[in-house]
């Protein structure tokens, strides 16, 4: 009779790692020492992060596997996030490399930590640099000077939200717009066109825009195309294209919280 006990005596851990956008600049000591120490290692990376994590651990499990064609990508998440917490119930130490950070725009993770730790066991998560962090310093963009609102596209597109324009905005997953089955990994003309024209409740149609890629290798140029905001149903798109809107309007001045400012500091 099959023992029900785990595989091994000690209690499994679970730790998510991000190896950052470029890996040979971005992997963190921590990072690679996680990978190194642990007993099962999950990989859901770009190409070139894949063939080293291949070289450094040749028994990694590639998630991309479970990806299908016309396949909903929620159902392909939760088999994902099967095949690790299984590993993690049986008794091992389980690290799963992720492209970025582990943290943004991925909810497997968070899931997997949540259920994880319900059940008591060691979760972890070690953070990397995100396509967020390179568009800053490539665009030379300060989020701390007008403000930023950071939204996933499809999400702004099909609830009420509300934008300041005179704050940087950052729109993500570009290319999947619009896609509310779950399915495709690309967009329409015609669903970009609804997303200009919600866009234009606060935007004006020649308002300047940038669609960003950011270098996944030191010898790749940065994507940062200058476009009005009426040309982008036209603009080509890949997986990870990202809008960017700068401010578009001068910040307003509250003349009634200053005046109560300039009473209190007397």
């Amino acid at each position: 009779m099959a023992s029900s006990k785990p595989v091994r005596a000690r209690r499994g851990e679970l730790i998510f790692v991000g190896c950052g956008i470029q890996l040979g600049r971005h992997l963190s000591r921590r990072v690679a020492s996680e990978i190194k120490i642990a007993d099962r290692v999950f990989g859901l990376v770009d190409a070139f992060a894949w063939d080293w994590l291949k070289a450094e651990r040749p028994d990694a499990i590639a998630l991309t596997d479970y990806y299908g064609e016309g396949k909903d990508r929620r159902q392909t998440y939760r088999e994902m996030e099967d095949a690790v917490c299984r590993e993690v119930e049986r008794g091992y130490r389980v690290c799963v490399v992720l492209y970025g950070h582990p943290g943004v725009f991925a909810d497997m993770p968070h899931t997997a930590i949540r259920r994880m730790s319900r059940l008591g066991f060691h979760t972890a998560m070690e953070p990397g640099i995100s396509a967020e962090a390179c568009l800053y310093a490539d665009l030379g963009l300060d989020p701390g000077k007008f403000g930023v609102q950071s939204l996933e596209a499809t999400q702004f597109l099909v609830f009420e939200r509300t934008l300041d324009p005179a704050g940087l905005l950052i729109l993500w997953q570009l290319a999947l717009v619009g896609d509310l089955s779950c399915t495709r990994f690309d967009t329409s003309p015609e669903r970009l066109g609804l997303l200009v024209d919600k866009l234009l409740r606060w935007y004006l149609p020649t308002t300047p825009v940038i669609l960003y890629e950011a270098a996944q290798v030191a010898v790749q140029p940065v994507r940062a195309e200058s476009i009005t905001l009426q040309q982008l149903p036209a603009a080509e798109l890949v997986e990870h294209t990202t809008l960017v809107i700068p401010p578009a309007v001068q910040l307003r001045r509250d003349e009634a919280v200053l005046r109560k400012l300039e009473w209190i500091a007397q």
